[in-house]
């Protein structure tokens, strides 16, 4: 189990644009388009726990794209585990909402989002972040992401492990 006592401390995966790669932990491009657990306007960052599932979650649609995965030492929290299903029925939440692919299509209509809604929620309790199951094609139950919505202060570290600047020098 990869959270103790709401805490999440190891190693996290973004698969990136190259375009983005440059800035890592900006949230910059889930708050201009939304997703699934973050309105347009709210900085998120969609990350994994193994690089796997971080490539199959950005790669969802079409062939496989130039990809950067970058790799990030992290100590975050609180973070609220969505397989804790007490913890969603007292939300008003099920697994099927959280799985529902129509959420998409609902933010690009206008229409509200059942996820970006419990992640507002979620926010306004001090949650940094969810721990929820993938959905990407492939994955199983055991590729697992982070959603943040908080990745500094308060509590919350997150480091881009790099130690010999390459993502600088691009």
């Amino acid at each position: 189990m990869p959270l103790a006592e709401g805490r999440y401390t190891g190693p996290l995966y973004r698969a990136l644009n190259p375009i983005h790669a440059r800035d890592p932990l900006s949230g910059r491009g889930a708050e201009l388009h939304g997703g699934r657990f973050n309105a347009r306007g709210i900085p998120a960052l969609y990350t994994a726990l193994d690089p796997a599932t971080a490539l199959r979650e950005a790669n969802q649609a079409g062939s496989l794209q130039p990809t950067i995965l970058v790799s990030y030492a992290a100590d975050l929290g609180p973070i609220f585990d969505t397989r804790a299903l007490d913890g969603l029925r007292q939300r008003g939440v099920s697994a099927r909402t959280l799985a529902d692919p129509a959420w998409r299509m609902a933010m690009l209509d206008g229409r509200p989002v059942a996820t970006q809604d419990f992640a507002r929620a979620l926010i306004a309790e001090g949650f940094a972040g969810l721990l929820i199951r993938s959905f990407a094609k492939g994955a199983t139950e055991h590729s697992l992401n982070i959603v943040l919505w908080r990745w500094s202060g308060d509590g919350c570290a997150l480091r881009v492990i790099d130690d010999e600047d390459r993502l600088g020098r691009m």
